[in-house]
């Protein structure tokens, strides 16, 4: 003789989860928000910090520099001053004297280094035709090792004079800046690396090497764009 068993079914969520559900659905919501407020609210001051950082930049890769000038380089490849950033175009900064002469050109490059993405900012001297400073705006490269492209003396020397020289038609870079091992150093155009943070020093020659190959031949080429009227 057979007997009837009952047929287990499902049901929904008891008062309790019910409840739980919807503090957790709340509270995430609360969180996005804050979250959104707060970006909202601090973006303005974010922005100036980050403005007034690059000006500072500007005059430490830039020496000899007493004021300042942003250029717009734009979709036809000519600069022009402008008051900002229109955020699609690239931008270089103008730097002069106290007699208001072109003292050089600061500009912005990035690249993959060790960690993720190192941002630069590197002076340019057309009168001599070399890069005469660098430094580091953004990076995530491990610290005591990575960020000595940040403090490493005998690194940051590499900037004081490097060649990127242009050919008689002013065309083109002669010879590409290009990362050597440290120690290995024997053209004016080759940025010295450094033991124990090989990838992240080899990052910045490679920068450099790249976006000075395009910028400098431009830069060079529209000289008069730049003097102050």
């Amino acid at each position: 003789m057979s007997t009837n068993k009952p047929i287990a079914t499902q049901t929904g969520p008891s008062g309790g989860s019910k409840k739980m559900l919807t503090a957790m659905v709340g509270i995430g919501v609360f969180c996005a928000l804050l979250i959104v407020l707060t970006y909202e609210g601090t973006k303005d001051r974010i922005d100036t910090l980050k403005a007034e950082a690059l000006e500072k930049a500007v005059f430490k890769v830039l020496p000899g520099v007493t004021s300042t000038q942003m250029y717009l380089l734009g979709a036809e490849g000519k600069f022009s001053a402008v008051e900002g950033p229109d955020g699609k175009n690239p931008v270089v900064y103008a730097g002069y004297d106290d007699t208001g002469a072109l003292a050089g050109i600061a500009i912005e490059a990035s690249g993959q280094g060790y960690a993720d993405v190192i941002r630069i900012l590197y002076g340019y001297n057309p009168s001599t035709q070399t890069v005469v400073g660098f430094y580091v705006l953004e990076s995530k490269e491990t610290p005591g090792l990575g960020d000595k492209i940040e403090k490493d003396e005998n690194f940051l020397a590499n900037f004081d004079a490097l060649s990127v020289a242009l050919s008689e038609d002013l065309s083109q870079i002669v010879n590409k800046v290009v990362p050597v091992k440290q120690g290995s150093k024997s053209n004016p155009w080759e940025v010295d690396g450094i033991t124990g943070a090989t990838i992240s020093s080899r990052a910045i020659g490679n920068i450099i090497g790249e976006s000075s190959a395009v910028m400098v031949p431009l830069i060079y080429n529209q000289l008069d764009s730049f003097k102050k009227d």
